[in-house]
């Protein structure tokens, strides 16, 4: 029966057997470093954005509904962007003409990742948001909102976001609760809901919105005839760079390795003998199976055989000559 199972003979010196062992390990090596080896957000993660929305604009004219998906100065780490105005152009709106989103003083978006540590910020300041359909009305006005997170290896994440100054949606001064969302309604032109400064933040990951806006407007303007979809306001979000295992605690000097028994020593079973010093005591001969009469023992038997020899020599002549 063919096996592919390889024993070995108990008949190989222990040595071959130590150099085959070694030369399988140097063949193996190289195939598991060229393994691939999977480590998915070990360095952490930053990412940032002043402005984000998610719109669906149904036009007049046509029975179709154009998705309105931007972004301004989204970064991932490590970058940083600074751009006050977003403009996009939308087929059947406006007879192609660009359509300002948000226009600002200050709109900066930043993100990095060294050292174990990974954070991400976001400012928006002085800003108007507007929509397709309404030029001339602004969505929402804000005096100035901030998000920052940072996630450092070992430690728990941190989120937070800041609304500075006053609001306006549709033209409305609003004051803005952290207790759950706020609606405004504007006969003829639409509603808004806006929530205000949402985080989150697990064992690994932060993120945080300063302003988040749910909008169902009718502009019936610029052969626009609704908008819906969300948008949000200085969000930045974070993942933790893996934590580093700490190095082995290396064995101090002179420390005895408790878990490897001393060896036996099999192939010199004379060597602690021939060892022994000349200085020592006679007695310790004992150990051996000898003692300190070892020597007149062996004298006294060669004695007796010189004259057992003697007395063989003489009977043989004895012997010869009485014949």
């Amino acid at each position: 029966m063919n096996s592919n199972t390889f024993v070995p003979s108990a008949r190989v010196p222990a040595r071959r057997l130590a150099a085959a062992t070694a030369a399988a390990a140097l063949i193996a090596g190289p195939l598991a470093l060229a393994a691939p080896a999977h480590a998915t957000g070990a360095e952490g993660e930053a990412a940032a954005v002043v402005l984000r929305t998610g719109l669906d604009v149904a036009l007049l004219d046509k029975t179709v509904h154009v998705p309105l998906k931007a972004t301004l100065n989204e970064v991932r780490a490590p970058r940083s962007a600074d751009r006050t105005a977003l403009s996009v152009t939308l087929d059947g709106v406006d007879k192609g003409r660009p359509v300002q989103l948000l226009r600002a003083d200050v709109a900066t978006a930043k993100a990095s990742v060294e050292g174990g540590r990974a954070e991400a910020s976001s400012n928006l300041a002085k800003a108007r948001v507007h929509v397709p359909g309404l030029p001339l009305l602004s969505l929402v006005e804000i005096e100035q909102v901030t998000s920052e997170v940072v996630c450092e290896a070992g430690k728990q994440p941190v989120a937070e976001s800041n609304l500075l100054g006053h609001v306006r949606v549709l033209g409305k001064k609003v004051t803005l609760s952290a207790g759950g969302p706020t609606v405004v309604e504007v006969p003829a032109v639409g509603t808004v809901s806006l929530e205000l400064s949402r985080t989150r933040t697990t064992s690994t990951t932060a993120a945080a919105a300063a302003l988040q806006l749910k909008v169902s407007v009718d502009p019936l303007n610029l052969n626009v005839a609704e908008v819906t979809g969300e948008l949000t306001l200085a969000e930045a979000t974070c993942t933790s760079p893996a934590k580093a295992a700490a190095p082995d605690k290396p064995a101090e000097p002179g420390e005895p390795d408790e878990a490897a028994p001393p060896a036996e020593d099999t192939e010199q079973p004379g060597r602690d003998i021939a060892a022994q010093s000349a200085e020592e005591p006679a007695a310790n001969l004992a150990e051996t199976g000898g003692s300190s009469a070892t020597g007149y023992i062996a004298g006294g038997a060669g004695l007796f055989l010189a004259a057992g020899a003697a007395a063989i020599v003489v009977t043989r002549r004895r012997s010869r000559a009485e014949g």
